[in-house]
């Protein structure tokens, strides 16, 4: 089984691959290439300075591996990559002021909260706690959230004492929200529509300070995973049609649910799509800015 990751530079995509002989993760290089410059080939850009490399010898290219990364026809095609060492060395042969930004992303991104969280997020599921979650609850929400951020938030898990809000839209307020919460609790998780209708009420609830997102997401698919025997492939949702979605589900739920449903897989189980998942769920919330305030 496959161990994948995704991490988004500039909205671009810099996929790895996991290579157990070295254990250590390897970095595709065209996407690297494609984050770097403003080609509209990167494949050919990284061809001419793969060229241009080897005729200087540089040591980058002599230790790039080729492995498999799913291409946009849908087959797997082995491509150049090398790891987080190599892509330092690599970011180095573009002078840009882009070159330095990316720098400072990759080295010090694994280091921030969300960083650390996600790491969190994939022992979720290679651990098997994920199985171990109380679906469909309150409690299970505040699980998944203390596992997520614990050791990171001091409210991990914790049902927030204030009130919030995005945008100028204001959440559920802090006084009513232990009712509110039952009141979702108790809503049926039988079918797509009413499991759908319980997420996006969830979400209007927003029951912690920071990282409801990141946790419902999990928390929906625990849902669709017990009911129906599916989940979502987030990796064919695009960032700004769910944003958007998300803000119209607060009068109107369809566009979430057209989102939804054909990215429904029955993968449930399977180790790349989840971790993909959670890769694009953070993603998601990459500049995401939440407002304390009061009624």
């Amino acid at each position: 089984m496959e161990k994948i990751s995704i991490r988004f530079f500039d909205d671009k995509e810099v996929r790895a691959v996991w290579d157990e002989t070295n254990a250590k993760w390897y970095f595709n290089i065209v996407d690297i290439c494609s984050a770097l410059t403003d080609s509209k080939d990167p494949n050919a850009y990284w061809r001419w300075l793969k060229r241009k490399l080897l005729q200087e010898k540089n040591q980058t290219v002599s230790e790039a591996h080729a492995f498999k990364f799913l291409a946009p026809d849908g087959k797997r095609r082995l491509m150049d990559a090398v790891d987080g060492e190599g892509v330092i060395h690599l970011a180095k042969q573009f002078p840009n002021n882009k070159a330095s930004k990316f720098l400072d992303w990759f080295v010090y991104g694994d280091n921030t909260i969300d960083g650390k969280s996600k790491q969190k997020a994939y022992t979720l599921f290679e651990s098997n706690l994920i199985n171990e979650i109380e679906v469909g609850t309150v409690k299970g929400l505040q699980q998944i959230h203390s596992y997520l951020f614990g050791g990171l938030y001091d409210f991990a898990g914790q049902i927030r004492t204030h009130n919030i809000s995005k945008g100028g839209f204001m959440f559920a307020s802090a006084n009513f929200l232990p009712g509110t919460l039952r009141l979702i609790e108790r809503m049926p998780e039988n079918t797509l529509d009413e499991i759908l209708d319980k997420y996006v009420e969830m979400n209007v609830a927003h029951p912690f300070p920071e990282g409801n997102g990141r946790s419902t997401r999990i928390w929906l698919d625990l849902m669709l995973r017990r009911a129906l025997k599916k989940c979502v492939d987030w990796s064919k949702i695009d960032k700004k049609s769910y944003l958007a979605a998300m803000q119209k589900s607060v009068n109107d739920p369809s566009d979430i649910k057209a989102l939804i449903l054909p990215a429904l897989t029955d993968k449930i189980n399977d180790r790349e799509t989840f971790m993909k998942g959670i890769d694009y769920s953070y993603y998601y919330e990459e500049a995401d800015d939440i407002e304390e305030g009061g009624e």
